[in-house]
């Protein structure tokens, strides 16, 4: 390869620390047990450099057919203003196939995804920081392995795709708790570490309260411990995130190709991502 081309790979395990370096030199609080969960879940590909050096990324999360999460897309500051972004989208839509495509762009990614035909609907919050002492909610329970089955059934009915081995390496990594009625699962969260500490996401419920009382359930033992919380604009728990300690640090707009319709978007359950990567 001359020197100065950039080559694409398919994404392996031997680049994840080449995208560890890559994603901490945007700041981004990846380790790279976060790399190694997102690549279990997805495909996708590199950029190296005439040295071998990682200069970009791009991961493509697959949810059955129902559609497939673009993620991780980074792009070296010494590679940008050369049309690899746009290389990266083109090898992301090859991996993701007919599936309908969602993303969390930032402010330097949304100008090409709005070119490549993403449509925003919504705006995604990051909340983060060192939880406030919280007492124990009432009705909130830890899940067993025999509840997986009901759990991602209800993330299938509120997500509107089909999310089982993400459920699996939540269950695999972190622990999961549940809201019960009359014996049925109606609520779900998980929590696994990540980056500085722990998130909590995704969550599942029917009401804030609810939603609330999975987020306490967690914080409530890890007085001082760090959390993070993506939560949407519009699911109401923004300022009560802030209330117990987790400030409002970033986050990002929702976007998706080709834009939801009015009834894919009257989702009220979802009240926390599993993170801005895998939504």
């Amino acid at each position: 390869m001359p020197q100065g081309e950039i080559e694409l790979q398919a994404f392996g395990p031997h680049h994840i620390e080449g995208a560890v370096a890559l994603s901490r030199q945007e700041s981004w609080p990846h380790r790279p047990q976060d790399w190694q969960m997102a690549l279990q879940l997805s495909s996708g590909a590199v950029a190296l450099d005439g040295q071998g050096r990682v200069a970009g990324t791009i991961l493509v999360t697959p949810y059955g057919m129902d559609c497939a999460m673009i993620n991780m897309v980074i792009v070296d500051r010494n590679a940008r203003g050369k049309g690899l972004g746009r290389r990266l989208m083109d090898q992301a839509f090859a991996l993701a196939g007919n599936r309908p495509l969602r993303l969390v762009a930032t402010a330097d990614g949304m100008p090409l995804y709005e070119k490549l035909g993403f449509v925003p609907s919504g705006t995604i919050l990051q909340h983060q920081g060192k939880v406030a002492a919280l007492g124990a909610p009432d009705g909130v329970e830890a899940a067993g392995p025999d509840d997986l089955p009901d759990i991602k059934a209800l993330d299938r009915d509120a997500y509107g795709a089909d999310r089982e081995a993400l459920i699996d390496a939540l269950a695999e990594r972190g622990q999961l708790a549940v809201i019960r009625h009359n014996g049925a699962i109606e609520a779900y969260a998980a929590i696994r570490p990540f980056g500085r500490g722990e998130v909590i996401g995704p969550v599942i419920a029917e009401s804030a309260a609810d939603a609330k009382a999975l987020i306490s359930f967690f914080a409530a033992p890890r007085p001082g411990a760090f959390l993070r919380v993506d939560t949407g604009s519009a699911t109401g728990i923004a300022n009560w995130l802030e209330e117990i300690g987790l400030t409002h640090v970033g986050g990002g707009v929702a976007m998706d190709r080709p834009p939801k319709t009015g009834a894919d978007q009257i989702r009220p359950k979802v009240y926390a991502l599993a993170n801005q990567a895998l939504g």
